[in-house]
C-alpha cells in the first residue's frame, strides 16, 4: 500500500553545518528535502547535489491584498518557478503575507476586512494559474498569530482552507502545517480529515518548542496512523527545531511516522 513520504527541513536542521551538507546529509537519510529563500542559495550546486526537494520559499516578497504587493508576489512567483524547474521542486509555498526574517508580517494586518478575502482568492486564482502553465502546485500554509506570526492575515488553517476551496484549482493546495494548528485551532486529526482534498503538504513539529515529535504534547503517532486510515499519499515534513542532535531528532520523527 501506497502511503507518504518524508522530508525534512534543511533551514532549521544541521545548523552547524554548510547549507549544502545539511541539504546532503537529509538526502543521505533518504529523506526529501525542503529549503526557504532559494535567492539566498547556490541553487546549481544544490540542482547538482543529488537531492530530491519538497518544496520551497515560492514568493520572495508581496501580499494577496494590496496592488503592490500583488504585482511583487506575482512577479517573484514566476522567479520562484524557474528556480522549482532547476530543482525539480514540485511545491511552492505561500503565506498570506510577506515575513520578514523573524517571521513576522511586512505589513502587519489587524482586521481583515471582506473586500480583502475577495482580492486575496483573487490573487490566489492567478498564482494558481503561474503553476498550472508550469506544472506546478503552490501550496499555502497555515500559521499561528500567538506565538511566531502575530499580525498575519489568513493565518489559520481555517482561513487558509477557505481561500484554496473558494480557488478550487489543483494548482493551488494547502500546506497544512500541525505545529502552527496545534497552537492556534487544535483537533488535529479532524481538521486532517476536513482538510484533505486540498492538502498539498503536511508540516509537523511538537508543541511547545517547534521541535521533534515526542517533546510536547502532540501525540503524533496517532496522527501518522489517521493519515493511514484516510490514505493521504502526500509529504509529510519536519519543519522544526532539533532539541539536541539532529540525528536523533529525525530518529524520533522517522518513528513517529513508521509506516508497518
Amino acid at each position: 500500500m501506497t502511503t507518504y513520504a518524508l522530508a525534512a527541513s534543511a533551514e532549521m536542521l544541521y545548523l552547524d553545518l554548510p547549507f549544502l551538507d545539511r541539504v546532503h546529509r537529509i538526502a543521505e537519510r533518504g529523506l526529501q528535502v525542503e529549503i526557504w529563500d532559494w535567492s539566498t542559495k547556490d541553487i546549481d550546486a544544490l540542482a547538482a547535489g543529488g537531492a530530491e526537494f519538497s518544496s520551497m520559499t515560492g514568493y520572495l516578497e508581496g501580499n494577496l491584498t494590496e496592488a503592490d504587493g500583488i504585482e511583487a508576489l506575482l512577479t517573484t512567483a514566476q522567479q520562484s518557478l524557474d528556480v522549482a524547474k532547476r530543482l525539480d521542486c514540485p511545491r511552492l509555498n505561500l503565506h498570506g503575507t510577506g515575513l520578514d526574517n523573524r517571521g513576522l508580517p511586512v505589513r502587519p494586518v489587524e482586521t481583515v476586512t471582506p473586500a480583502m478575502w475577495l482580492t486575496a482568492a483573487d490573487t490566489l486564482r492567478k498564482v494558481a494559474e503561474l503553476g498550472e502553465q508550469a506544472g506546478r502546485v503552490f501550496t499555502l500554509e497555515n500559521l499561528n498569530l500567538a506565538v511566531d506570526h502575530p499580525g498575519t492575515p489568513f493565518a489559520t488553517a481555517a482561513d487558509t482552507l477557505a481561500l484554496v476551496r473558494a480557488v478550487d484549482n489543483p494548482h493551488l493546495r494547502m500546506n497544512l502545517d500541525l505545529y502552527h494548528a496545534q497552537i492556534g485551532e487544535g483537533n488535529l486529526i479532524e481538521l486532517v480529515r476536513k482538510a484533505l482534498p486540498y492538502i498539498g503538504e503536511i508540516q509537523v513539529a511538537d508543541v511547545p518548542g517547534r521541535c521533534e515529535p515526542g517533546t510536547g504534547e502532540i501525540h503524533y503517532p496517532a496522527v501518522a496512523a489517521a493519515l493511514r486510515d484516510l490514505g493521504y499519499t502526500g509529504v509529510v515534513g519536519l519543519e522544526g527545531w532539533a532539541k539536541n542532535d539532529p540525528d536523533d531528532a529525525l530518529d524520533a520523527f522517522e518513528a513517529a511516522f513508521a509506516q508497518p
